[in-house]
């Protein structure tokens, strides 16, 4: 966890970056000359973009929930090794683990294609058998984990002022970043979640992973009852954010709940997000559901109130899937063209703003009229492995979208490099040389331009901006990054 003045540890990350591209200038090979050449401009002119803009003196308030756990990291097949577990000859999707084989084939479904997925472990013998397993591992690490404590942290370290809606026990607690409040529960024996890591290139029997990524499994008993509900909705009426974070609510995917338990949480979550100020802006941070009545009620209760969406490149369709009708999809391209995510990214904008448009249509908004039903859609931010891509509308409050971009991309190395600093020889571009904007024929082509590598252009009533990833080569953990890179992009925009 990033502990710490964020605001200085940005601002060195950013000088040692630079220092590091010298370094590679001097001591290269003439052999890479040209590929260096191109790298280091890149991350230069990166850089420059992210620094364009700064935070004010005032430190901006985040409110973030919900959930917290501690994550357990180990290397994924090390770990099936340990228990015993064999490759299976079967890849299947499983909704939730209920036994050794469902883990065997659910993990090789997705790690060959280097998928990033989460499971609900039912069996708790099986998963106390995991958690053992990965306590006897020698490179075993523990850190404060959730989609809601990893933004928490990165925001902090940006330089906000962060309330988080969580619970933790409290030696978690106390290594928290002093500008992190947390609002909810002390427990004595938080929820663990196991982060089954894997580089790109990892094999495990007869299957081989196309890229670095992770299989997560949990057990979890705290967060699926968005514990820390309560105190965060009580402490967030004097706190007045500038921002408001929902995310973890995967955690609900495939729980057992009473009838109807799920849906009046999911209210009352809802009720919340409706009822703050015209002036916060809310962002609802995607994650894996397999679970299409789960992904019901947060279309019907919770999305309406964001005017924010942060996913990736398996959530964007999945997401688009359901709102066309459709099922869920449960695995998409991983390494998806520029071209396709932006023609989904159109899509799924065109229709959440229609959904809203819809739910407001007839309703009274004359004189008796108190407030719209939800918010428009006015932000969207999809990170892959190979780019950054954003939709903003234009005269939104959301603002610095091209340096928000840049400082996106950037992190999305430092997090999976585990290092502020960027080491170009550490990195490589896998984003085409140049990329259409659309699938649809006679599109415009925009090249990667070294010395501008952000791309940025209007489109009805809104911006577009792609930039390229420094892809990290020596990977520290992958893990988090969604949350990072959603959190980072956030900051210089609100």
């Amino acid at each position: 966890m990033e502990q710490g003045s964020g605001f200085s540890l940005m601002k060195y990350g950013t000088a040692a970056s630079l220092a590091m591209v010298l370094l590679a200038y001097w001591f290269r090979s003439p052999g890479q000359s040209g590929l260096d050449d191109r790298l280091d401009t890149v991350l230069s002119s990166l850089l420059r973009a992210e620094s364009k803009v700064g935070m004010n003196n005032a430190r901006p308030r985040v409110a973030i929930g919900l959930g917290g756990c501690v994550d357990v990291i180990v290397d994924g097949v090390t770990l099936l090794n340990k228990i015993g577990l064999p490759p299976t000859g079967q890849p299947l999707h499983h909704d939730y683990i209920e036994n050794a084989d469902q883990l065997a084939q659910s993990f090789a479904y997705f790690f060959a294609p280097g998928a990033a997925s989460e499971r609900f472990v039912i069996n708790d013998t099986l998963f106390s058998q995991l958690v053992e397993a990965s306590r006897e591992l020698p490179d075993n690490r523990w850190a404060i984990g959730g989609n809601a404590p990893v933004m928490a942290g990165r925001m902090a370290t940006e330089g906000c002022d962060v309330l988080l809606g969580g619970s933790f026990s409290p030696d978690f607690a106390d290594i928290l970043s002093q500008h992190i409040t947390v609002a909810g529960n002390v427990v004595e024996e938080p929820d663990i979640h196991l982060i089954l890591e894997y580089p790109s290139g990892a094999t495990w029997g007869q299957y081989t992973a196309r890229r670095a990524n992770r299989y997560i499994v949990h057990s979890d008993d705290h967060n699926p009852y968005l514990a820390s509900l309560q105190d965060f909705e009580v402490k967030l009426q004097d706190f007045h954010p500038d921002l408001l974070v929902v995310g973890g609510l995967q955690m609900m995917d495939s729980f057992p709940f009473q009838q109807g338990e799920r849906e009046a949480l999911l209210s009352r979550l809802g009720s919340l997000l409706s009822s703050s100020s015209p002036r916060t802006g809310v962002h609802f941070e995607m994650a894996s559901f397999v679970d299409e009545g789960l992904m019901g009620d947060l279309l019907h209760l919770v999305l309406p109130h964001a005017d924010s969406l942060g996913m990736n490149e398996q959530e964007l369709p999945n997401l688009l899937s359901l709102l066309r009708g459709s099922n869920i999809t449960v695995l998409s391209d991983p390494n998806p063209r520029v071209a396709t995510v932006l023609d989904q990214m159109r899509a799924l904008y065109r229709l959440v703003n229609q959904r809203y448009r819809d739910a407001n249509e007839d309703s009274d908004m004359g004189a008796y009229a108190t407030s719209a039903k939800g918010r428009p859609l006015t932000r969207l931010h999809v990170h892959t492995l190979a780019f950054q891509a954003m939709i903003v509308t234009r005269g939104s409050q959301w603002k610095n979208t091209m340096s928000a971009v840049a400082k996106a991309s950037l992190t999305a190395n430092r997090h999976v490099c585990g290092s502020p600093d960027i080491d170009p020889s550490k990195a490589r571009l896998i984003m085409d040389e140049s990329f259409s904007v659309s699938s649809k024929e006679g599109s415009q082509r925009i090249p990667l331009e070294e010395t501008r590598p952000v791309s940025c252009w209007h489109e009805e009533d809104y911006e577009i901006c792609v930039a390229p990833v420094l892809v990290c080569t020596e990977v520290y953990q992958t893990a988090g990054g969604g949350d990072n890179i959603s959190a980072a992009g956030l900051v210089l925009q609100i």
